[in-house]
């Protein structure tokens, strides 16, 4: 069974096919007349451009999410320890009601 990328993935694996393209296009270019060389570098600089932008937003996206992520761990941590005193009160609880019950059947 394949398993399903994340978004992240999916961007990371976007910006590989991207740097594969420049690679491409610059060897193509070393290969290219002197008029349709110059329009490749030209192409070939703003894909680098625009590949060196969409990585530092992809890197901004995930500082982001860990960021908020932790702040929601620090937030919610406490809770889930007060909660899980509930519960094994509880348990506790409910033992001691069931060694109650079944003890005086006994009787």
């Amino acid at each position: 069974m394949e398993k399903k990328k994340t978004a992240t993935e999916e961007i990371e694996e976007v910006l590989q096919e991207i740097g594969q393209k420049i690679e491409e296009l610059i060897e193509k270019g070393k290969e290219a007349g002197s008029d349709v060389k110059e329009d490749i570098e030209k192409k070939i600089q703003d894909l680098k451009e625009n590949k060196t932008s969409l990585e530092e937003e992809l890197k901004k996206a995930k500082d982001l999410l860990k960021k908020e992520y932790e702040e929601k761990k620090e937030e919610i941590e406490p809770r889930l320890k007060e909660s899980k005193g509930f519960v094994l009160e509880g348990l506790r609880q409910l033992g001691l009601a069931f060694k109650s019950l079944f003890g005086k059947s006994k009787s």
